[in-house]
C-alpha cells in the first residue's frame, strides 16, 4: 500500500530534474528556476524553486524498489550544486524571493532552508560555506514577522530552527524565537483543532502544519505535553475531512486547496493509530487516480519530498479502517458543517426533531456526507455511496459594469446569515466581486520601479497591499443569495434564491463545481472529480422579470 507514496513521488523526478540547471558551466548552475535560467523569461530566480533539492535528496538516499535515482552521484553533485546557488542568489541578510525582487519572502525563505537543511544531511555534505549560510538564513526568520495569519508558516519557522540549532551543533541559539513562535502556532489553533489560515480554516494546510508540528516532535530530545495534546486534536479534526472516496478538502476550506500532507500522519500514527487511517483512506483515493496534481512548475517539490518521507516512515501495523459514523459535525468557529446520515431507510412522520435516519443493517454506517462552508456562501460537495455526487462553488454572475466584465460570486469568505436545524440549514447573505487582477506590462513595471527604490526597504507593506488586492476581504456586489438544504424523502434538496435589483447587466450566469476567486498558490489544482460541467443558467436569468428572483430546485 505504501508503494503508491513511492510511486507518485518518483514519477515527479523527471519534471523537478528538468527543472534544474545541470551544467557545470553555467553561471546559474544548481538554479531550479527554468524560466529564469532557460526561458529567461523574468528578470530573477524564484528561491521557492530551490526547495526541489530535497526530493532530489531523498530519490538519492532511498533504496525504493526500481528506483533509478538511488545512490547515484551525479545527484549528490547536482544536490550540492543546488545548495551553493541558493547561497548566492541569497539576500546579504540570508532571505530570498519569490515572486518579485527584495520581496524577501518568508515562506520561500523557509521552505528552501527546510529542504537546504535536511538535503545536506541525506547527501552527507561537507561544505562550510552551507553551513553559514543555513546560520544567516536562520537568523534572519528567527526575527522576521510576515504580514497575514499563516499558521503553518509559523510552524515550519519553528521547525527550521529547531533543525538548524541541531546540525550546527548550537542547541541553544534560537531558543527565544522557537518558544516565541510556537507559543504564536499553540495560540492560532482553534478550540475546534484547526489552525488559522488567513480568513479561517483550511484543511490542506492543516495538515502541513500538523506535519511541521510532527517532525518538531519527532527531532525535539525533550517531549512537550503541550505539542502532543495539538497534534492529537488537530489530526482528530483532520479525520473529519478526508472523504469516503478518499480525497481530502477542497473549496470549501478558506484556502481552497487538496493540499494533503501525509507524512505527519505516520510520526503522530506511531503513538495514536487512529492518524494511519486517514492515509490508509486517502491511499485509497490515489490507487483510483483521484490525487490532485500537484505538477506544475512552482508546486510540484511539497508534495514529493513529502510523499517520499510517508513511505519512508510508514508504519506497519496498522488499524482496519474505521466506518463511517452517522452524526453531524458542526465547527461553529470554522463555520463548516459536516453531515453524515444514510438514506434508508426515510423517517417516519412523526419522527422526533433531533432524529437522524440509520440504516437497520448498520446503524453505524453513512452513506450520505455534506460538506458545507457556511462562511462561502453554502459551498458544499456531497457524497453519496462513497462516490462524489455533486461539487457546488455557488452562485457566479459575470455583469457588465463601466465597459467591463465583473464577476460577482458566493463562495468569498464571509459574513452569512444562518440558520442550523436537525434537517434543513439556510445560508443567506451578499455576492461578493471576484478578486480577479491580472499582471500587466504597466504594473509589472510599476511593480519593479516600487521594489527598486523605497519598497525594498518595507516588503511585509507591499505584502499587505498585495494580500489584500489578491486575498482577503469581500467587496459586497448588489445582489443577494438563499441557499437551503433540506433532507426529504432519504437524500438533499438544495434551493437557490438569487435576487437582485436589476438584471438587466448579467451577461452570463452558473455554477461551478470548482470555482475559486482569491490567490492561493497551492489552489486550483486538478483533479478528476473536477470533470463535471457548469450549471448554465444564463438562459433562465433572461426569462426572468427585472427584478424577479431566480430559482432553483436540485434534488441530489
Amino acid at each position: 500500500m505504501k508503494e503508491q507514496f513511492a510511486q507518485q513521488a518518483l514519477a515527479q523526478l523527471p519534471k523537478i530534474l528538468t527543472q534544474l540547471d545541470r551544467n557545470p558551466h553555467s553561471p546559474s548552475y544548481g538554479c531550479f528556476d527554468r524560466n529564469f535560467w532557460h526561458y529567461k523569461i523574468i528578470d530573477f530566480p524564484s528561491g521557492m524553486s530551490q526547495e526541489f533539492v530535497y526530493p532530489l535528496a531523498l530519490a538519492y538516499s532511498l533504496d525504493i524498489p526500481e528506483n533509478p535515482y538511488y545512490q547515484k552521484p551525479i545527484l549528490r553533485e547536482w544536490g550540492e550544486a543546488a545548495l551553493m546557488y541558493m547561497l548566492s542568489s541569497t539576500h546579504r541578510d540570508g532571505s530570498c524571493d519569490d515572486y518579485f525582487p527584495f520581496e524577501r519572502a518568508g515562506g520561500a525563505t523557509a521552505f528552501s532552508l527546510l529542504a537546504g537543511l535536511e538535503s545536506y544531511q541525506l547527501l552527507q555534505l561537507d561544505n562550510y560555506k552551507v553551513l553559514k549560510f543555513f546560520e544567516k538564513r536562520a537568523d534572519w526568520l528567527s526575527h522576521h514577522n510576515e504580514s497575514g495569519q499563516l499558521t503553518n508558516h509559523q510552524a515550519l519557522i519553528v521547525l527550521c530552527l529547531e533543525l538548524a540549532s541541531g546540525l550546527l551543533q548550537q542547541p541553544s541559539k534560537w531558543a527565544r524565537a522557537k518558544s516565541r513562535r510556537l507559543e504564536r502556532v499553540l495560540e492560532w489553533q482553534s478550540e475546534e483543532g484547526w489552525f488559522k489560515e488567513y480568513e479561517g480554516c483550511d484543511p490542506g494546510y492543516h495538515t502541513l502544519t500538523i506535519w511541521c508540528l510532527a517532525r518538531l516532535q519527532q527531532v525535539r530530545s525533550q517531549p512537550d505535553d503541550r505539542l502532543r495534546e495539538a497534534l492529537s486534536r488537530a489530526v482528530q479534526l483532520a479525520g473529519q475531512f478526508i472523504h469516503p472516496d478518499g480525497t481530502f478538502g477542497g473549496e470549501y476550506g478558506s484556502r481552497n486547496t487538496y493540499n494533503f500532507f501525509p507524512h505527519g500522519f505516520e510520526l503522530v500514527g506511531q503513538w495514536m493509530p487512529s492518524a494511519l487511517s486517514i492515509n490508509d483512506r486517502f491511499l485509497q483515493g490515489l490507487a483510483n487516480g483521484l490525487g490532485p496534481c500537484y505538477a506544475d512548475d512552482h508546486i510540484v517539490g511539497h508534495h514529493t519530498w513529502n510523499y517520499l518521507l510517508a513511505w519512508r516512515d510508514f508504519v506497519g501495523d496498522r488499524p482496519q479502517l474505521p466506518p463511517r459514523r452517522v452524526g453531524r459535525t458542526y465547527l461553529e468557529e470554522a463555520q463548516i458543517l459536516i453531515d453524515r446520515r444514510t438514506s434508508l431507510p426515510p423517517l417516519p412522520k412523526d419522527a422526533e426533531a433531533d432524529a437522524l435516519p440509520v440504516n437497520a443493517n448498520n446503524p453505524t454506517e453513512a452513506t450520505v456526507e455534506l460538506y458545507i462552508a457556511l462562511n462561502k456562501g453554502g459551498t458544499f460537495k456531497l457524497f453519496r455511496d462513497g462516490q462524489l455526487a455533486a461539487s457546488d462553488t455557488q452562485i457566479s454572475l459575470n455583469v457588465k459594469s463601466g465597459g467591463k466584465i465583473k464577476n460577482a460570486v458566493g463562495h468569498l469568505v464571509g459574513e452569512y446569515d444562518t440558520d442550523i436545524e436537525v434537517h434543513e440549514m439556510t445560508v443567506m447573505g451578499n455576492l461578493g466581486w471576484a478578486k480577479q487582477q491580472q499582471m500587466t506590462p504597466c504594473k509589472l513595471m510599476l511593480l519593479r520601479v516600487v521594489m527598486l527604490s523605497f519598497g525594498r526597504f518595507f516588503p511585509n507593506l507591499i505584502r499587505r497591499i498585495l494580500q489584500r488586492m489578491l486575498i482577503t476581504g469581500k467587496k459586497p456586489a448588489p445582489y443577494q443569495l438563499k441557499r437551503r438544504f433540506s433532507w426529504e424523502n432519504g437524500q438533499w434538496v438544495v434551493t437557490d434564491e438569487i435576487t437582485g435589483s436589476s438584471w438587466r447587466d448579467v451577461v452570463s450566469a452558473g455554477i461551478g463545481c470548482d470555482q475559486t476567486s482569491i490567490y492561493v498558490v497551492m489552489s486550483r489544482t486538478f483533479s478528476l472529480n473536477q470533470l463535471r460541467s457548469w450549471i448554465d443558467l444564463t438562459a433562465a436569468i433572461g426569462q426572468l422579470p427585472n427584478k424577479a428572483p431566480l430559482r432553483l430546485e436540485r434534488k441530489l
